[in-house]
């Protein structure tokens, strides 16, 4: 009889970290989670959710450790909310999951971004290109990899899954959060943070976490340090965001406006969100894209929900749109293949 094989996801109430418990779930996993409050996360998440919950912290390496014990994999989906305190939290977590991926023998997966790279990278970045970052938060990525790097050397296996801006239900932090302006339960208009000619990377997270299923199922036939990019929902122009926006909300006419930078530059100083904010606007105003080839090779294919069908279901969840609206049509685009470069 085969044994169940269990996943303990640190951030299982964050927006990624909830998308990994359901893949995983089906996937056939029984999932062991982490919180600081277990009844809370319970009442968040759903009581009739089968996770196993384990009272710690993240930051402190003996719970984490604790919390591993008999797993075969460790997913490590927390993060700093409203981008706070990076500097002192991204690195001491990061260092707890790692002890733990060590005391358990587990796999360690860690969801990775853009930010490791340069901001004239282009919209096809490969796994092995040279990581310059321009940000304290993109050097923050490189030395979390770096070391996770040196600990696959000492025996911890570890997977890194890069991918562009999350978004999708269940994620009140993500982009289409600051993007999409709400009135009375619907769009009335979208920001555009950048030039409607450049591209931006997108991931959906049903297809990310999906994706990072599919390739801890290939266990045997990972390497000990494992880096995969998720090309996802590339826009090789950002203006493709705005009028995929007015097909699903049935608006031809819905307003797209210059996201106001000038008032996160007033209020900057006040606030640590904005001034991290400010420090990512490279994003939007040049194409960094990722390059699945190797991921595709890999598995097959790359999971990939068409953009219109992942924003109705985002705004769906968002209450943003009524479940009863109908889909509009929409040619749905291979994901078997990297899509065109700029």
């Amino acid at each position: 009889m085969t044994t169940q094989k269990t996943a303990l996801i640190i951030g299982a109430t964050g927006s990624f970290g909830v998308h990994a418990v359901q893949a995983l779930i089906k996937h056939g996993w029984a999932i062991r989670a982490l919180a600081r409050d277990p009844a809370a996360a319970t009442a968040k998440l759903g009581a009739r959710m089968p996770i196993e919950w384990v009272k710690g912290d993240a930051m402190d390496r003996t719970s984490v450790i604790a919390a591993a014990n008999g797993v075969q994999l460790i997913v490590h989906a927390a993060n700093p909310p409203g981008y706070r305190n990076w500097k002192g939290t991204v690195l001491p977590m990061t260092d707890s999951a790692i002890a733990a991926a060590k005391a358990s023998g587990a796999r360690l997966v860690i969801p990775g971004s853009v930010y490791n790279f340069a901001p004239d990278s282009g919209g096809a970045i490969g796994e092995d290109a040279p990581q310059k970052p321009a940000t304290r938060k993109g050097a923050l990525r490189v030395e979390m990899e770096r070391r996770l790097k040196a600990a696959s050397q000492q025996g911890v296996k570890v997977l890194v899954l890069r991918a562009g801006d999350f978004f999708g239900p269940a994620a009140p932090n993500s982009a289409l959060s600051w993007l999409a302006q709400k009135s009375r339960g619907r769009i009335t208009g979208l920001y555009a943070p950048g030039p409607k000619d450049v591209g931006h990377a997108f991931a959906y997270m049903p297809d990310l976490s999906e994706t990072l299923a599919r390739l801890v199922d290939a266990e045997d036939r990972l390497g000990a340090f494992e880096v995969f990019h998720f090309r996802g929902q590339w826009l090789a122009r950002s203006g493709e965001l705005g009028e995929s926006m007015r097909r699903v909300t049935g608006n031809p006419n819905l307003p797209v406006r210059s996201f106001p930078w000038i008032v996160v530059h007033v209020a900057a100083p006040f606030n640590e969100t904005f001034r991290e904010l400010l420090e990512m606007r490279y994003l939007w105003e040049k194409p960094i894209g990722l390059d699945n080839a190797k991921l595709v090779k890999f598995l097959g294919e790359e999971p990939h929900t068409p953009l219109d069908a992942a924003l109705r279901t985002t705004l769906i969840d968002m209450g943003c749109l009524d479940d009863a609206a109908p889909a509009p049509a929409q040619t749905s685009r291979a994901s078997s293949t990297m899509a065109p470069a700029m």
